[in-house]
């Protein structure tokens, strides 16, 4: 794979997490990898060093400046998305970079992105494969599901799901990683526990690597 879509059921799921972390696993395998996130919500331009961008730059050992926040996400708070101009953002971005190109989402999947168009329809033009994030929280296995099978209408190629383990959470890692594994149509369904900022080497990092190889 040349490029992989990281998506996930909502947000405050732990995408920008996985992508950091398969970013620095990639980059300490001595892999080549890139990553945009084309659209940004809540970016405070007075205090943007730990929004998702400067995450991602940072794990791309990128300089974590505006003027490189601009170069991986120029969709942000006060610019008019035009979703043609996304796609187009996108595909460059695929075609410039050697490599793996990550390119993660905003949001869930059915995140709108104009009057028109969600994020499963940018997928859905790129026609990349995709990972999907979700949480272990109550009531995540009925959305992690429903989520699948949009994108299955869609035709869209699944790489992975990664079970992101919610903070606080009554319901077990292990046990949600299994019911959804047993719905999911042999989808590898990867568990991602809580691991501290930074993480390059963990199992379930070299797993989904090793899937997007």
């Amino acid at each position: 794979m040349s490029a992989v879509f990281i998506t996930a059921t909502g947000t405050d799921i732990g995408k920008t997490f996985v992508t950091a972390g398969l970013i620095r696993h990639i980059r300490s395998s001595g892999g080549a990898i890139a990553a945009v996130k084309p659209i940004v919500s809540g970016f405070d331009p007075e205090a943007w060093q730990e929004s998702d961008p400067a995450v991602l730059l940072a794990a791309l050992g990128r300089p974590v400046v505006l003027t490189e926040v601009e170069r991986i996400s120029p969709w942000r708070e006060g610019r008019a998305i035009v979703f043609r101009d996304v796609v187009e953002f996108c595909r460059k971005s695929i075609a410039v970079d050697r490599g793996m190109v990550l390119i993660e989402g905003i949001g869930g999947i059915m995140v709108p992105l104009d009057d028109r168009h969600t994020v499963l329809d940018l997928m859905s033009m790129l026609r990349i494969p995709a990972i999907m994030v979700a949480g272990s929280y109550v009531g995540t296995i009925s959305h992690t599901l429903s989520a699948l099978e949009v994108m299955a209408r869609r035709n869209l190629d699944i790489a992975a799901v990664v079970i992101s383990a919610s903070e606080g959470s009554a319901a077990s890692l292990e046990d949600t990683v299994g019911s959804i594994a047993q719905f999911a149509d042999a989808i590898d369904v990867i568990a991602l526990p809580r691991l501290p900022a930074g993480t390059s080497d963990h199992p379930a990092l070299a797993r989904i690597a090793a899937l997007i190889a």
